[in-house]
């Protein structure tokens, strides 16, 4: 791999470190500490998700514009002053606004990390996209793990640990980052003789797509939610929710690797990756809806992790494929605020779900939702599969 990936790579590790240590323990702290019931807690972490959306698509468009150095400083800055603030002032409702300006933040960085990996990398294809999802992960082991160790004795180190780590963040970004070039806004005047018709089609066809990408979102997340809180509920302790994330981040780690080599030799298409993983996630949320121990849920773990290791790298690898010259900011942008957009739909509508029925009901409108998911990624290139006039998309994936 390339130095400027392994830059990349290393920032990612720090940067999802940081906010590890708290958001899996977001709804907790809402709820419990705050005294909040758990829709008021979906409606914080819905106006978190929701500028973090247009973090999202304000940061593709920047790296288009910009660059990913100057778009990754400006998100880390707006993070920290809102980290330092919360650090200070962590009661309601202050606690809304700066998870707001958190939200906004974040958004900008993601894409553009993105996109500079596979910029940087362009021969690696997909590698490069399943680098920076290992590190994200390697972050979520490193976070959680020692988050719920350290809100067990205070939350307010919470806080103070998530500040150190955007700091380290920032130093690795300004001394590592702004030797990185890509061809990003550049690469735009390229691009202007291809058909209009082929980049609409590719836009269609990421829409299509990104809808089965909410979905999966918006019940991926009730881990992070619904699920967190039902753990107290049950009596299973922080420290073993938090360990839940430790195994999901240190089987990625270690995992993806051989699902790589696996995928490899089955020349396994990246449509056919995403339906397996969805079905996987299928039966991940079978187990957890009649798990009552903690060893239930550590079943259901493994084996969501099993199928986010099969989607989440394949989506942005997709997209990145499909973006035309210069616009490459702009579609991982798209990805990012589906994503992003999954996470804040989903603690409302599975708050108000289990606040109005039970947490059965919730298990089956998710799975129905999965189904959904399973026929637009099913039919989400059909469109790219009409002649045009330089050729089709449809055989890279």
């Amino acid at each position: 791999m390339p130095r400027a990936l392994w830059l990349l790579i290393i920032g990612m590790v720090v940067n999802v470190t940081g906010s590890s240590f708290l958001w899996p323990l977001n709804t907790i702290y809402i709820h419990d500490h705050l005294g909040k019931s758990l829709s008021v807690a979906g409606v914080v972490l819905m106006l978190n998700s929701a500028a973090s959306v247009i973090g999202n698509l304000y940061g593709g468009s920047l790296f288009d514009k910009i660059g990913g150095y100057k778009s990754i400083i400006l998100g880390i800055c707006i993070t920290l002053i809102a980290l330092v603030g919360l650090t200070f002032w962590h009661d309601w409702p202050a606690y809304i606004v700066f998870q707001i300006i958190i939200g906004f933040g974040t958004g900008i960085i993601f894409p553009s990390m993105y996109a500079m990996a596979g910029s940087v990398w362009i021969e690696g294809g997909r590698k490069a996209f399943n680098a920076i999802y290992v590190a994200q992960n390697l972050g979520v082991a490193l976070g959680a793990s020692l988050g719920g160790i350290v809100a067990a004795h205070s939350f307010q180190l919470i806080f103070l640990a998530n500040t150190i780590m955007y700091v380290l963040f920032l130093l690795i970004a300004v001394f590592g980052y702004k030797g990185i070039l890509v061809d990003s806004g550049q690469q735009a005047t390229i691009d202007l003789n291809v058909p209009a018709v082929k980049n609409k089609k590719n836009l269609t066809a990421l829409l299509i797509l990104c809808t089965g990408y909410l979905l999966c979102w918006v019940a991926y997340v009730q881990w992070q939610t619904t699920i967190a809180s039902y753990t107290q509920e049950i009596h299973i302790s922080l420290t073993q929710y938090s360990l839940l994330w430790s195994i999901n981040g240190a089987l990625i780690v270690v995992g993806q690797p051989l699902l790589n080599s696996v995928l490899k030799h089955l020349t396994a298409s990246l449509k056919l990756q995403m339906i397996i993983g969805i079905g996987i996630f299928i039966v991940s949320f079978l187990v957890a809806g009649k798990a009552t121990v903690f060893s239930g849920f550590l079943v259901g773990m493994i084996i969501l992790t099993i199928g986010e290791m099969f989607i989440w790298p394949a989506v942005p690898t997709v997209a990145f494929d499909l973006a035309p010259k210069g616009r490459e900011g702009f579609y991982q942008g798209i990805v990012n605020s589906t994503a992003t957009g999954g996470r804040m739909i989903g603690p409302l509508l599975g708050g108000m779900l289990v606040d109005m029925y039970n947490m059965s009901a919730l298990f089956i409108v998710l799975i129905g939702l999965f189904l959904i998911a399973i026929v637009t990624t099913l039919l989400y290139d059909r469109i790219l599969k009409t002649k045009m006039v330089s050729g089709t998309v449809h055989g890279q994936f």
